[in-house]
């Protein structure tokens, strides 16, 4: 045993000239310690311990160059330092270390057993204490334990932020997915009302251009976006329950009766019923619109007759919608209205559509945007010409008795 007075008051060393054994093994030379101490006694003595056990580290006795070297450097895992020093005291030194790192593990050495000294040390995160003098296996088992939670902090951290870039990937692959489901659902949704739409007299440029219309009310409307595109979507599926009609009512050249018109209306509940119980919310506003697209804001529509703010908001949308597309698009029994024309029937009436059929909301955002409706509308022509023959032999005044009574 090496053994001398002073050496004795701070720190007992047995078999200097052998690593003791509660020191660490291999670890020790990917380990760095960073010592602090204005002592250089009890510096050089942690050193020689230090040195023994295989650890790399920096000594310093003040706490100013030590402060210097562990802002410079990323690779220190412990620090162990004096909880006095005349430049600046244990606690300011741990708050200095907690400022730009507030991880790596502090053990603070110190030959005062004071309370209060622990309590604002434990305050400001120091990992352990060190009470002089103190055996070479405290040292030993105390780093020991501070470079475990170091490593184990870090590697935490990395796995963090590790799969947080992994989250972050996913949810662009995730999203870019969505995006590429939702365009092909509306590319199906598109195909499908067309599909159904070409049974009656209207076209696909009609939906197409239905949905730029009720794109445009949400958004002067100011309803959230997630609203805005997808009633421009669900709204192409708002006549799907014409699929349910028969053929010799849905095409039969001349007037309806009276129970044949009442068929007809049923096409807005075979909608619904076709497209109710989704989990798809596009889905499920189209079931609305197909439910609600021919109800009126003063309760005089179909199918249930709803008046005011009880029509959903979508259905309100789109009737103005479908309306105004309707008086503008040419058919075998009536001409085109022109832009005008279909605004001031709108906007004052015509003793068959009237202004107090719309949401008076709605109706002013209609206003609002009316020569972007203009615009929308001659985006396309109405009637393609590979059915336009089919189509103008087909229809005839039965179309017109139903149009009227939207």
């Amino acid at each position: 045993m090496l053994y001398t007075q002073k050496f004795d008051s701070f720190v007992k060393i047995t078999h200097l000239n052998h690593p003791p054994t509660a020191a660490p093994e291999t670890l020790h030379t990917k380990t760095k310690i960073l010592v602090a101490d204005d002592d250089t006694f009890v510096l050089d003595s942690v050193s020689i311990l230090l040195k023994k056990s295989g650890y790399t580290f920096d000594a310093y006795d003040n706490a100013t160059e030590a402060l210097a070297k562990l802002q410079a450097s990323a690779d220190i895992d412990v620090v162990l330092t004096d909880f006095q020093m005349p430049d600046v005291s244990g606690i300011e030194f741990l708050e200095k270390i907690r400022a730009f790192n507030p991880e790596i593990p502090v053990i603070i050495m110190t030959a005062y057993a004071e309370l209060n000294i622990a309590i604002n040390a434990i305050k400001r995160g120091v990992f352990d204490f060190l009470l002089k003098p103190f055996q070479p296996d405290q040292l030993y088992h105390t780093i020991k334990k501070a470079v475990k939670y170091y490593k184990l902090t870090q590697l935490e951290k990395n796995y963090t932020t590790t799969l947080e870039n992994m989250v972050s990937e996913k949810t662009k692959e995730l999203a870019n997915a969505l995006e590429i489901n939702r365009k092909m659902s509306s590319e199906l949704i598109q195909r499908l009302s067309l599909a159904t739409e070409y049974r009656d007299f209207k076209t696909g440029a009609h939906i197409s251009k239905l949905g730029l219309y009720t794109e445009r009310i949400s958004h002067v409307l100011g309803l959230p976006g997630k609203f805005t595109k997808t009633i421009q979507c669900a709204s192409a599926m708002h006549d799907i329950g014409k699929i349910g009609i028969p053929d010799e009512i849905l095409l039969k050249n001349g007037l309806l009766c009276h129970e044949e018109f009442e068929t007809m209306k049923k096409h807005t509940l075979i909608g619904e019923k076709i497209l109710s119980g989704s989990s798809y919310f596009t889905i499920q506003m189209s079931a609305s619109i197909a439910l609600n697209h021919h109800e009126r804001w003063n309760g005089t529509g179909y199918p249930r007759g709803l008046k005011g703010e009880d029509i959903p908001i979508e259905g309100r949308i789109t009737t103005i919608c479908d309306q105004y597309d309707a008086l503008r698009s040419e058919r075998p029994y009536k001409s085109p209205c022109t832009h005008r024309e279909a605004f001031e029937i709108l906007t004052k009436g015509d003793g068959k559509t009237m202004p107090e059929h719309f949401d008076p909301k709605v109706l002013n955002a209609f206003i609002e945007v009316a020569s972007d409706f203009n615009d929308i509308f001659h985006t396309k022509h109405p009637w393609p010409d590979q059915s336009q023959g089919r189509k103008k032999a087909l229809f005839l005044n039965n179309h017109e008795q139903y149009i009227n009574s939207r």
